[in-house]
């Protein structure tokens, strides 16, 4: 998104437009005759023509002109062939009418000057083809006018030559036009030839058609002798893409060697490049082919276009065939269904970059949107990418964009520790740092005084694993607090009247939360001008629950302080590593439900709330098909074709929601029905029923040969005996009174509560799965959950006593004190090594032993866990999640000590919580393992989510694998069936 801006009367080579003076693109209609696919008027400097001979010279220049107030000025020519060339649109097979103007410069005798085309067949000879001429002197301007085409894959150039030696000539108003649209027909190429197809080298690569390199027929294309990582096979795909336009790409692509491989495009205008992703670099296993894909919009004028395969880093060798470009016929927006923006009680806007600008895109914008926010293009590696050398090209044009169309601006981001170019931190002294921060600030912000309305100034500088709630990025390390003072100091004194705005994510989470309350009321107090908080809801489908969102908002309520949320999305995944190839229609539907919630939430706080910000136009264009890994992933209210989804009807018309069914573990477990909350119920988290109004709920059911055990938690603080809670099972009702009152025929039992009440029941299930839940109270409100049970083991439990080992791989008597557990539960294999465990706890930390039975060690696998070795999962907070929180660990420890960690992300959060020791003994070996737990609070009768993982390895595959509770294998990703540890003096 760092590109320059388009330029009026600029080239426009991809355009489909019979006019680029305005620098705008039109499709021409479905009955014109001839589409235009090059203009070359020169308003704007050579457009990618450079001179062809020594000593010549190429400028626009403004003498004269046939059109406009520039022409191409050629001078310096020492022989007939010298002259100016480009780079020519061209496909082989079209029939392309070429017309240009041209005339001698002033004094200069009559010549013929002629358009003539260097091809360079594949494996050829090359050849010099005359596509138009003509007599020109220096009294008026003569048209040039031609056909050319050309059968067989060929390196070309087109280029303008005089008879007369010397002779300097000006060219105007060129122009290439075909009887079809080469920017709709699409691009394929299999190499079957036995050529290289037009495929050219970029760097020092070798390209080498073969059948060796063969993903189907007989021919692909090796690449070789690279030097750089970006050095490989490139495309040129000039003329086969329209600006505003939408294709679809892809190649498969093969390594002999693990690497990552991505697909990238260049471009260029008038010689500025710029690179922009499609397909975001991918791990690949060696000798295995790949398919790369993604969609690209062009979405700038251009003189050079090319697409093509690069590294993530390395220079191995790689091969690829059977490359495609296919043009996406644009599906009209719905015009026909509610405005987002007439449906909410507040700002709603939406994350943009510049294809978004364009086409049915923009329609959308502007028919559902208030405001918008850019991605990338005024973050400061996109402004000033070198110390006082700023580039506001792609934001002058955003902003201009908004302007022209009614749209507020949000301004994003000024200060962040990502996107941030080394040379801000390089030899930075603290005087030396804030005074580069102070001049990019009064340079960026200045400029769009007045027209950007709100700015976040500072982006995510909370790390809420400190103990001070910072994070230890370089601005602080070397600032501490000040640049965050000195950041909005300044922005206050370069526009008074935008809303200052302190960005971060994650702060749904108490811990996140408290922390950035903290430094929000404690820079306030200062006098910093933090005029609002700036929420980002980067969600899934599962978590975190809504009442999370909404206590932040009523939270920092009480700071006065206006809220925001900036980057709103919901993925469909609640995990890193699970993958759809096409998104299930109940995962589609669950989103809307979770969208309906989340603008529920967002409806009744409305008055603390100003804006909404999606972050992204729609599912074609999201950070989160490539993060955290390359996935299909649609996490907006609209999909690739624009039209909406469930998860729009979600925000304007739940109504029109799908029908929904949800899921919930039901262990086998047994309690008392007396509307006391027992131990069993606090092994897993109450799955929430969404609120409306005051009321909410929370449930969870047990299975026995009795029947079903209920359990909902009622928030309701106006208390009425006519409440009640009615759990449907198997077609059959049972109500519930909040008084105490039940129909005969099973047992209930209700309790008062601090915030309403609590419901106990045992009911008649039979083999019922089917379950409905509804509370109502007596003034008429109801919320209710629908689903389905899966029945499963009772959950384990094991009991940590508070002790200390010394953690050196040898058994302590103390270890004699804790229970011990096996590893009993098979997660592959049927048999292998086992391991006896037992855990306890002092302090902040929690101390587990591992005694492995494996007779045959093995660490030849180079993936940490096919190796022999103990894993310990821990959730310190219990939440039993379908993915991991921030504090949740993955810990490893192999037969020789080797330690891992696994978490969300990086594990960023967790990574230095273990310490550990390992020691063979006959027949196996010993682990112990101390971890801290920083983000909760260790004391008696403390629940921790806990598990065990034995890895049995032989030579390099892991054969065999067993835990004590969780049966799904799914453990690395997934929380939800771990057991229970709890701690215990």
């Amino acid at each position: 998104m760092r590109t320059p801006r388009p330029r009026t009367a600029v080239l426009a080579l991809l355009s489909l437009a019979l006019s680029f003076l305005a620098g705008a693109s039109t499709v021409p209609a479905a009955h014109a005759a001839a589409a235009t696919i090059a203009s070359y008027d020169f308003e704007s400097g050579t457009q990618g023509w450079e001179p062809r001979g020594s000593g010549v010279s190429v400028t626009a220049a403004t003498d004269s002109a046939h059109g406009g107030t520039r022409s191409l000025l050629t001078t310096g020519r020492s022989a007939t062939w010298h002259g100016a060339a480009v780079t020519p649109p061209f496909e082989k097979g079209v029939s392309y009418q070429v017309t240009a103007w041209a005339r001698a410069v002033a004094g200069q005798p009559s010549s013929t000057v002629a358009l003539t085309v260097q091809r360079t067949p594949a494996g050829g000879t090359t050849v010099y083809e005359r596509v138009a001429a003509a007599t020109v002197t220096d009294s008026e301007w003569v048209r040039l006018s031609g056909t050319y085409t050309y059968a067989a894959d060929s390196a070309l150039s087109l280029y303008a030559e005089s008879s007369g030696e010397t002779v300097a000539f000006q060219l105007d108003d060129i122009v290439v036009t075909a009887d079809t649209d080469p920017t709709r027909s699409g691009l394929t190429s299999d190499f079957e030839t036995g050529t290289a197809q037009e495929w050219t080298a970029r760097g020092g690569a070798t390209l080498t058609p073969g059948d060796g390199f063969a993903h189907t027929g007989a021919y692909g294309l090796g690449v070789t002798n690279r030097q750089a990582s970006w050095d490989g096979p490139a495309r040129t795909v000039l003329g086969k893409m329209a600006k505003g336009s939408k294709y679809d790409l892809s190649v498969w692509v093969r390594t002999d060697s693990a690497q990552s491989l991505g697909l990238s495009v260049e471009r260029r205008l008038d010689g500025t490049p710029a690179y922009e992703r499609v397909a975001a670099p991918r791990a690949l296993a060696a000798g295995e082919w790949t398919r790369l894909a993604g969609t690209y919009t062009l979405a700038h004028d251009v003189d050079f276009l090319s697409v093509y395969v690069e590294s993530a880093a390395g220079t191995e060798p790689f091969a690829i065939d059977d490359f495609q470009l296919t043009y996406v016929e644009p599906k009209p927006i719905q015009t026909d269904i509610p405005s987002l923006k007439d449906s909410l009680p507040f700002t709603v806007g939406a994350a943009f970059y510049r294809g978004a600008t364009l086409g049915e895109h923009a329609k959308l914008i502007t028919k559902h949107y208030q405001s918008v926010t850019p991605g990338n293009s005024l973050k400061w590696d996109a402004t000033e990418p070198a110390e006082g050398d700023f580039t506001f090209a792609d934001g002058d044009y955003l902003v201009d964009w908004a302007t022209t169309n009614g749209l507020e601006f949000r301004g994003h981001t000024l200060v962040w520790h990502s996107q941030t170019p080394d040379w801000v931190f390089e030899g930075a002294t603290k005087e030396i740092l804030l005074q580069r921060m102070e001049n990019h600030i009064r340079a960026v912000m200045g400029r769009y005084k007045g027209r950007i309305g709100t700015w976040d100034v500072v982006n995510e500088v909370i790390d809420e694993n400190r103990p001070d709630g910072l994070r230890r990025s370089p601005w602080f390390e070397i600032a501490g607090l000040d640049y965050i003072r000195t950041a909005f100091r300044v922005a206050r004194e370069v526009d008074p009247d935008a809303t200052l705005v302190i960005n971060d994510y994650n702060t749904e989470f108490p811990r996140k939360r408290q922390a950035l309350y903290d430094l929000v009321k404690k820079l306030r107090a200062e006098g910093v001008p933090i005029d609002a908080v700036g929420h980002q809801l980067h969600v899934n489908v599962e978590q975190p629950p809504t009442s999370f969102i909404e206590d932040t908002i009523e939270k920092f309520a009480g700071l006065g302080v206006e809220q925001q949320v900036t980057e709103l999305d919901v993925s469909v995944y609640t995990d890193f590593v699970t993958s759809y190839d096409t998104v299930p229609a109940e995962i589609l539907a669950l989103q809307g439900h979770r969208y309906r919630e989340i603008f529920d939430v967002f409806r009744r706080q409305a008055d603390h709330l100003s804006s909404v910000t999606i972050w992204g136009v729609a599912d074609d264009a999201t950070w989160l098909s490539s993060f955290p890994i390359t996935r299909t992933n649609p996490p907006l209210p609209f999909d690739d074709e624009l039209q909406a989804k469930p998860a729009y009807w979600g925000i304007a018309d739940p109504g029109r929601l799908p029908p929904l069914t949800r899921s919930l573990n039901a262990p086998a477990g047994t309690v008392t029905v007396d509307g006391k909350r027992d131990d069993e119920w606090n092994l897993l988290p109450d799955a929430p029923i969404a609120r409306i109004g005051d009321l909410s709920a929370g449930w969870q059911a047990r299975t026995t040969s009795a029947g079903l055990y209920v359990l909902a938690e009622v928030n309701d603080p106006t208390d009425n005996k006519n409440d009640t809670v009615t759990l449907t099972v198997g077609g059959t009702p049972y109500r519930i009174q909040r008084g105490g009152t039940h129909a005969h025929g099973f047992r209930a039992h209700t309790k008062k509560t601090a915030t309403g009440y609590r419901v106990e029941a045992l009911l008649p299930s039979g083999t019922a799965t089917g379950v409905k839940v509804v509370v109502a109270d007596a003034g008429g409100q109801q919320i209710s959950w629908a689903g389905e049970l899966t029945p499963i083991p009772a959950i384990r439990t094991t009991r940590a006593p508070k002790r200390t080992p010394v953690v050196d791989g040898i058994v302590d008597a103390a270890w004699n004190q804790a229970p011990e557990i096996t590893t009993g539960t098979r997660i592959q294999g049927t048999s292998g090594a086992t391991a006896k465990v037992r855990a306890m706890w002092n302090s902040g930390t929690l101390y587990v032993l591992a005694r492995v039975t494996d007779p045959e060690l093995s660490e030849e696998s180079p993936n940490a866990w096919e190796q022999d070795s103990v894993e310990i999962f821990v959730d310190p907070q219990n939440n039993k999640t379908k993915g991991y929180d921030d504090d949740d660990g993955q810990y490893r420890i192999s037969f020789t000590g080797r330690q891992t960690v696994g978490g969300t992300f990086d594990a960023f959060a967790v990574k230095e919580n273990l310490t550990g020791a390992a020691t063979r003994v006959p027949g196996g070996y010993v682990v112990e393992a101390a971890i801290r737990l920083p983000t909760v609070t260790l004391a008696k009768d403390a629940l921790l989510g806990f598990d065990i993982q034995v890895n049995d390895a032989v030579g390099a595959t892991r054969a065999a694998a067993a835990t004590w509770n969780d049966p799904t294998g799914r453990g690395y990703v997934d929380t939800s069936r771990w057991g229970v540890l709890q701690l215990v003096k």
